[in-house]
């Protein structure tokens, strides 16, 4: 087969640095502005890689939650590219399967997977593809098509590829992160802007100490800990969104987060809990 010619906008794209870089240096291939009529688009500052991340579905965002809470994770890549086309066009070309193409020029266009993840397995890193796609999608044989196309390139990388769908994702868990994920630096929240880490400390062995009576709520705590240090409102559930995003404390997310509720503590982190002891 001979060599195609790469397009203008793929040009373009590899030069600004799209599907290349790792960790905070990565850029997606695609991002929300080159899909300006999907409605369900979010960007997201990630926090284990603090830059900005591009989904292009509840279902994206819902996943990546799951991947900044796992401690198994240690890079996350969205809208990672099957480069070069040339490799996807002879797969496709194998399978007998029609490659995606432009609608106006007729040429075949760069595949995307929309998550490849970098976990830590054993001491050592492992490269997973996933693709995101609700349950009800999979009837379409266009969408298996373009599917199989994806599993025999990740095949023949030696990558590990699934898809993911929304049975797979724990929607509490996914949204209970989503409560708690702006608040794993207090230093930008309101009302913590001038408090030094050796008062957060103390902030939070206070906060830990009350969530381990198991006799008030969450509001109940938090209300204590404004007055009791002096804090703006809602400084005191912003501090407890702190412990659980940060795993100073675990909690089962599995179930809905409600702060109205008493919250068992599962297990406290090991620093705070030596210190919790001490006093």
């Amino acid at each position: 087969m001979s060599k195609r010619k790469r397009s203008t906008s793929t040009d373009k794209k590899l030069k600004d640095g799209r599907g290349q870089g790792i960790g905070v240096d990565y850029k997606p291939w695609v991002t929300i502005q080159d899909v300006p009529s999907l409605g369900r688009v979010t960007r997201l500052k990630g926090i284990k890689i603090p830059r900005q991340f591009e989904f292009l579905s509840d279902l994206e965002r819902n996943y990546f939650y799951l991947l900044e809470y796992s401690d198994l994770v240690m890079d996350i890549r969205e809208q990672y590219p099957l480069l070069p086309v040339e490799e996807t066009v002879i797969i496709a070309d194998e399978l007998g399967i029609k490659h995606p193409t432009n609608p106006k020029t007729g040429e075949p266009v760069e595949m995307t997977t929309d998550f490849l993840i970098t976990v830590n397995k054993n001491h050592q890193h492992q490269h997973l593809a996933r693709t995101l796609k609700y349950k009800d999608d999979l009837l379409d044989e266009r969408v298996l098509e373009k599917f199989e196309i994806e599993r025999v390139y990740w095949e023949r990388q030696d990558v590990d590829w699934g898809i993911v769908t929304e049975q797979e994702i724990p929607k509490d868990m996914a949204h209970n992160i989503a409560f708690v994920h702006g608040y794993s630096d207090l230093s930008v929240i309101e009302g913590f802007e001038e408090v030094t880490a050796y008062e957060l400390d103390d902030m939070s062995i206070y906060f830990i100490k009350k969530l381990l009576a198991e006799n008030q709520t969450v509001k109940k705590i938090a209300k204590e800990f404004e007055r009791d240090f002096g804090m703006v409102v809602g400084c005191g559930l912003s501090q407890f969104k702190h412990l659980v995003i940060t795993k100073a404390i675990e909690l089962d997310l599995l179930e809905k987060l409600d702060v109205n509720q008493i919250q068992q503590i599962k297990a406290v982190r090991k620093d705070f809990s030596e210190k919790v002891r001490a006093i």
